[in-house]
């Protein structure tokens, strides 16, 4: 995601103002007067600053104003700087435009965004207009059961239904059953993952029917062709298994969400 320097210049400010806002009141709680610290044989003594006077020498006794007058003079030292640069962000957002250069693409109608090839686009953007080009699913055969998603994608089983909220709550960009070509065969993987990290393809199978014996032996198939493919299992394949008596446990999924989808 892009980053957004304005809001990042005004929460700046914000912290500078109420920073020398606490600072000017709390200057009006301390003593006057100002410590000179000397050092003589790597000991540090304090003397309270007598003007044209001759300096008072501190000791333990004097502890508590030493602190406050070290902390008064600290802090003065603070508010400076503070102020040095709030007058130098209020000048930058004076001269900051509103537009940036990253906004423009977004700005466009969607006609226009559907033919526009962004420059530097913010992850946002690149993973909407991933996720917004059409593609031919899978069709359904006569018959067979649909459930939806939140998104309301028609999906085969429940536990696939379940696994596209559980990536579509956590933002994970993603794919139902887009084709994928290899060699001269096309198969459809489950879900593509679009990893935004280093916006790499990923390919995520759930394997919902190991009971199913004519089930195994095409995902073992399929298998092979992930690997003919270069498609290697943990670094750009994820499988998840389910059977009768397993069914699919979500924590698995979130583990491998958090570890290798992000």
């Amino acid at each position: 995601m892009a980053i957004d320097f304005r809001k990042e210049l005004n929460a700046r400010l914000d912290l500078l103002t109420k920073s020398i806002e606490d600072i000017e009141k709390k200057n009006q709680t301390f003593p006057d007067g100002r410590i000179n610290v000397r050092v003589h044989q790597h000991r540090s003594y304090y003397y309270l600053d007598g003007g044209k006077s001759k300096d008072r020498y501190l000791t333990r006794k004097d502890a508590a104003l030493i602190e406050q007058l070290i902390q008064k003079n600290y802090l003065n030292k603070v508010l400076k700087d503070a102020k040095t640069e709030q007058k130098a962000i209020l000048k930058m957002l004076e001269l900051y435009p509103e537009t940036v250069a990253e906004d423009v693409y977004d700005s466009l109608s969607e006609g226009r965004k559907k033919y526009a090839t962004p420059i530097n686009i913010c992850d946002d953007a690149f993973a909407q207009k991933w996720m917004n080009t059409p593609y031919k699913r899978k069709p359904f055969k006569k018959g067979m059961p649909k459930f939806y998603t939140l998104k309301g994608e028609c999906v085969r089983s429940k536990s696939e239904a379940m696994i596209a909220d559980r990536l579509f709550a956590r933002g994970i960009p993603y794919r139902y059953e887009c084709p994928l070509k290899i060699g001269n065969k096309i198969i459809h993987p489950d879900f593509t993952i679009l990893r935004m990290s280093d916006r790499k393809i990923l390919y995520y199978e759930h394997c919902g029917k190991m009971d199913d014996a004519d089930y195994k032996e095409n995902m073992v198939e399929r298998a092979n062709d992930y690997s003919e493919a270069g498609i290697v299992l943990g670094d750009r394949l994820f499988y998840t298994f389910e059977s009768d008596m397993t069914p699919l446990d979500i924590r698995t999924l979130d583990r491998i969400t958090e570890t290798h989808f992000r």
